[in-house]
């Protein structure tokens, strides 16, 4: 799996610094159709990317307290962290 993994959702483009991310699964409760954990216990997309809402995948991303998680908006600017 890759360090970085990158999709679109809900007009979003979420983007999962795995090298940063520890584990908490802090961003799993907001959105858990949107997240879950690979054997290691690293945050990687889930298969219901689709089902997120933009209001839970900016929750998720605020929730992740390493800013393993960054959002863009369409025009490529960063909305969090």
């Amino acid at each position: 799996m890759e360090d970085v993994e990158e999709r679109e959702v809900g007009g979003l483009r979420v983007r999962i610094d795995r090298l940063l991310c520890v584990g908490f699964g802090d961003c799993m409760e907001p959105a858990p159709a949107l997240f879950d954990f690979d054997d290691e216990g690293i945050a990687r997309f889930a298969g219901g990317v689709d089902g997120a809402s933009r209001d839970q995948v900016l929750e998720a991303c605020r929730a992740c307290p390493v800013d393993a998680i960054a959002v863009f908006d369409g025009d490529g600017d960063q909305l969090v962290p």
